[in-house]
């Protein structure tokens, strides 16, 4: 017995039809799109003035130069301070965005001279950046790798995409005509940083920190250069270039950005593995003392052959055997031996073991504090020509005087920078040199004003009546004499007598009768 199986040919027919509906819908959608975009975004921006103003961006003017030498100094003092604040300050100034944005816009309309244009801007701007940092380094007693330095020596997957999303932004907002401060902010946060660090590793010949920084400064000079292209490209900017020689650029920033990606996306997996590895082990850690000691310090070096790891740990009770127990699950966990050292100190669980380390710390704490006060005293009494006892030095309230001594050819401003110099070592100090009695300075006016001479003889006068609780008298015109009792009450002498009479304004201690 046979079957036979017929299809309706109305059905097929109108499944045909609903099918050709829906590609025809959808072609309808794909071209109402792209008339919008063409009419409505790519129609209302001025290519040309876009491109003029572009390219003068790029020019290699003195501004252009000083602007980023004075945004990479500020750099690298925010990195070897590691203060983020300081380097946000350096990306402010940065105008690397002009030429890196450049690089993108001719490469988009095929205009070489502007390339060329571009890339020598940019590669001035890098070697002063990097120059400028690297001697600041040197001359710097500041020469260790940071937080900061440290985080831009190991580029990864995000920090491309951080090169990308600032692009993007960068991009729009010259072609929209909105770029501003914030979008410089955005292209330097990728490119300024990098570049001290750069100067950094050359200055203190580290490979690893150069080598890092220039493989992650280069990541994203290309990432922001290739992005900006392409915007400009879907912006509807283009070029003399034929449709062939245009799509080989297409795959060649394609394949660009691919060569970033991949040993990039590598090294953020690295980084992630070296993460979990780190929380894995120190928990290793604490399960051998089940979960009573506290982990004050932890450090693991992936690069040494085997992997180092070292330990501090506060506990109750110490363990002879906790090195060997936690080596073995370390390995179990690394898939490989671990060098691994542990440091125990111990510690008490009773509030009055916490009671007796808190007064420990706090005696310590004293002891230091004497010992400072008598380093002070010693160094107080050394530069004032006198013994050690002769220096009032009130703990309490963090002040130190001393009456110096006669010393041979020593001026009043001597005894001044005497007592700047030792105040500036102790911040939180109050420090009184009370020098012996010699003449005042002469305070020189011109014009009814005091020169500059006479300004830093005003205050070395008030300086003065101010340690010695002296009267001043002044004897000069009325217009000078008043004006100085002015500033000098200014600077805290009020104790200002003056005397009228013609001539020049004259200076002395008052030794008349009240």
């Amino acid at each position: 017995m046979t079957s036979e199986s017929t299809t309706n040919p109305s059905t097929t027919n109108s499944i045909t039809a609903r099918g050709q509906l829906r590609g025809a819908s959808f072609g309808y959608v794909i071209l109402s799109l792209r008339k919008w975009w063409r009419d409505s975004v790519v129609g209302t921006v001025d290519q040309a003035e876009v491109i003029e103003r572009r390219r003068e961006d790029c020019a290699m003017s003195a501004r252009y130069m000083f602007m980023t030498a004075m945004s990479a100094g500020i750099a690298i003092l925010g990195l070897l301070l590691s203060s983020p604040a300081v380097v946000i300050g350096a990306m402010l100034l940065s105008p690397l965005m002009g030429p890196i944005i450049g690089l993108g816009f001719a490469l988009a309309i095929g205009d070489y001279g502007w390339l060329r244009q571009s890339a020598k801007s940019l590669a001035y701007g890098t070697l002063i950046a990097v120059a400028l940092c690297a001697v600041i380094v040197v001359m710097s007693p500041i020469q260790t790798v940071t937080a900061e330095i440290a985080a831009r020596t190991r580029p990864n997957l995000f920090d491309l995409l951080v090169a990308v999303f600032s692009a993007l932004a960068g991009a729009y907002a010259m072609i929209r005509g909105r770029e501003g401060t914030i979008v410089g902010v955005a292209i330097a946060t990728a490119l300024m940083p990098p570049l001290a660090v750069i100067g950094f590793g050359l200055a203190t010949w580290n490979w690893t920190v150069f080598s890092g920084a220039l493989m992650l400064y280069i990541t994203n000079l290309l990432a922001i250069a290739l992005i900006a292209a392409l915007m400009a490209r879907l912006y509807g900017f283009r070029t003399s270039l034929s449709e062939r020689q245009t799509q080989f650029q297409n795959i060649v920033i394609v394949v660009a950005f691919i060569a970033l990606a991949v040993p990039l996306g590598i090294s953020l997996r690295q980084i992630g593995w070296e993460a979990g590895v780190s929380r894995q082990l120190q928990g290793e850690v604490m399960d051998v003392f089940d979960g009573q000691a506290r982990l004050s310090q932890f450090d693991i070096n992936f690069d040494a052959e085997p992997i180092e790891v070292s330990a501090t740990v506060g506990t109750p009770e110490l363990r002879n055997d906790a090195e060997e127990i936690a080596s073995r699950g370390m390995a179990r966990i690394v898939g490989e031996p671990v060098n691994f050292t542990i440091t125990q100190y111990q510690t008490g669980t009773s509030s009055a073991a916490v009671e007796r380390a808190q007064l420990a710390a706090v005696q310590a704490q004293e002891q230091a504090a004497i010992a400072r006060a008598d380093e002070l005293a010693a160094r107080l009494a050394l530069v004032a020509g006198v013994l050690e006892d002769e220096v009032l030095v009130d703990r309490q309230r963090r002040r130190a005087v001393v009456k110096a001594q006669v010393l041979d050819g020593a001026s009043l401003a001597a005894y001044a920078d005497l007592e700047r110099r030792i105040a500036l070592t102790e911040p939180e100090w109050r420090i009184e040199l009370i020098p012996p009695v010699r003449t005042l300075p002469r305070i020189d006016f011109e014009e009814g004003k005091p020169t500059a001479a006479g300004t830093k003889a005003l205050a070395l006068t008030a300086w003065t009546a101010k340690r010695l609780g002296m009267p001043v008298l002044l004897s000069g015109s009325a217009a000078d004499t008043n004006r100085a009792k002015e500033l000098l009450a200014v600077q805290g002498a009020t104790d200002v007598r003056t005397e009228v009479k013609s001539g020049r304004l004259t200076v002395r201690w008052d030794d008349r009768e009240n």
